[in-house]
């Protein structure tokens, strides 16, 4: 089987996660209830996220592209894990519930963006809101945002072998559906209690690791 790669962005190609850090840095008190709601699952991604950024001002802009620029940290390896991926001919995909104007400037030199899934958001009111261009198919209810399952559903063919990377719970329904999960954090627990085929990883070094040993074991 042909392999193809689905990788998030916030927390996994960066070392934090974007999204949390706008909220702490410039969002008032009440984002951090909605954070909880949609790590606990009690409120869909899509309601939680598009109401966080609902609490800040459109004006905030270029201050938040400054601070994200500013701050963000691409995960050791990425380069070096994108290169491989061109080289070895294997297609890789950004799905991200982040937004695009701060995933566009922190990955445009490093990888095509027309192989980047996230999510748009507007200024042109006085709030921030949040446009959602790969919602849920019809196999999918969760009110993803971003939905990784039916982005890979549309993607992926039958004799694809499919690698989903991430670290956190939103990256979960994408995982259940993988042939194998690279994960950290939340993810790897997640796998883990749940007894889904992965290894864990911190940069992704390790990453390119266990790909080339998967891949050399598969030829």
């Amino acid at each position: 089987m042909k392999p193809i790669i689905f990788c998030d962005f916030d927390g996994t190609i960066t070392n934090t996660d974007n999204i949390i850090s706008i909220m702490k840095k410039f969002a008032p008190p009440e984002w951090e209830k909605l954070k909880d709601d949609v790590l606990q699952q009690k409120i869909s991604i899509s309601s939680g996220v598009g109401e966080m950024f609902s609490l800040l001002d459109s004006g905030l802009k270029a201050d938040i592209i400054r601070f994200v620029k500013e701050t963000a940290q691409i995960r050791p390896g990425f380069r070096d894990f994108v290169e491989y991926s061109k080289q070895a001919g294997i297609p890789l995909y950004i799905v991200s519930g982040g937004m695009d104007f701060f995933i566009d400037p922190l990955v445009n030199d490093i990888f095509p963006t027309g192989a980047v899934f996230c999510n748009n958001a507007h200024f042109d009111k006085q709030k921030i809101y949040i446009e959602w261009p790969y919602a849920c198919d019809d196999q999918c209810g969760n009110e993803c945002g971003c939905c990784k399952p039916s982005i890979m559903r549309q993607i992926a063919g039958a004799d694809d072998f499919t690698y989903v990377i991430g670290d956190s719970v939103t990256d979960f329904e994408a995982a259940k559906q993988a042939g194998f999960v690279i994960a950290r954090d939340i993810l790897l627990e997640k796998c883990i209690s749940e007894g889904l085929p992965h290894q864990g990883f911190e940069t992704f070094y390790d990453v390119l690791d266990i790909l080339k040993q998967r891949e050399e074991v598969k030829a």
